[in-house]
């Protein structure tokens, strides 16, 4: 059975796409812990991240920093945090988030409320961003 971000990435269930290539997949968290809080997937189903081969976990971790420069660009922070936890969703993922502080990783606070508008717009911005590197 096909996992929620697999359908994402083939279109069945809509996204706020920000960044892709012929193998991930970047589009926004729908539940953030801040505005461009934004998922990086292998479009491949693989549950653990660590049974990624060596050189696709690598080619990852350099999509995923070209995606966290855009955010940086588009909501200038301290630094863009990465967290892999994995227990949610049983695909690979990586989230990137603009954070001023430590505690703004902290995935029990509550989570931002925005409206369709907001995250296209983001999501808008954020593309633009990825594109232009």
């Amino acid at each position: 059975m096909a996992t929620i971000f697999s359908k994402i990435i083939s279109g069945d269930i809509p996204s706020y796409k920000v960044a892709e290539d012929e193998r991930f997949y970047a589009f926004l968290d729908i539940n953030p812990l801040a505005k461009g809080h934004t998922l990086v997937v292998p479009k491949h189903e693989v549950d653990y991240i660590f049974d990624l081969d060596d050189e696709e976990l690598a080619a990852m971790q350099i999509f995923a920093k070209r995606v966290a420069l855009a955010i940086q660009q588009v909501f200038p922070c301290r630094k863009v945090g990465q967290a892999v936890i994995g227990l949610e969703v049983p695909h690979a993922h990586i989230h990137l988030i603009p954070i001023q502080r430590e505690s703004d990783m902290i995935f029990s606070h509550p989570k931002l409320k925005l409206s369709d508008e907001e995250f296209k717009a983001i999501a808008a911005a954020i593309w633009q961003k990825w594109s232009e590197r």
